[in-house]
C-alpha cells in the first residue's frame, strides 16, 4: 500500500537510544555526580527559597507589617 518508504537506521541515534534505555543499569556514583546532585538538587533550591523569603521580608518591612515566619 505505502511502498517505497524504507529508511536507513542511524547508528549514532540507535546507540544513544540504547544507552538511555539502560541508564539505570550503567550509572555509577562518582565525585562529579555527587557534586552535580549537591549543586542542582540541594544548593540551588535552597538559594531560591532564601531569595524568595528575603523578598517577602523586604515587602513586609516596606509596608510596615510584622514579618511572617516561614518554615522550610
Amino acid at each position: 500500500m505505502g511502498g517505497g518508504m524504507e529508511y536507513n537506521k542511524n547508528k549514532w541515534i540507535e546507540e544513544w537510544g540504547a544507552a538511555r534505555e539502560n541508564l539505570e543499569h550503567n550509572f555509577r556514583w562518582s565525585r562529579r555526580n555527587l557534586a552535580i546532585v549537591g549543586i542542582f538538587g540541594i544548593a540551588i533550591p535552597v538559594l531560591v527559597y532564601k531569595g524568595i523569603v528575603k523578598e517577602f521580608h523586604l515587602h513586609d518591612d516596606e509596608w510596615k507589617r510584622p514579618r511572617t515566619k516561614f518554615v522550610p
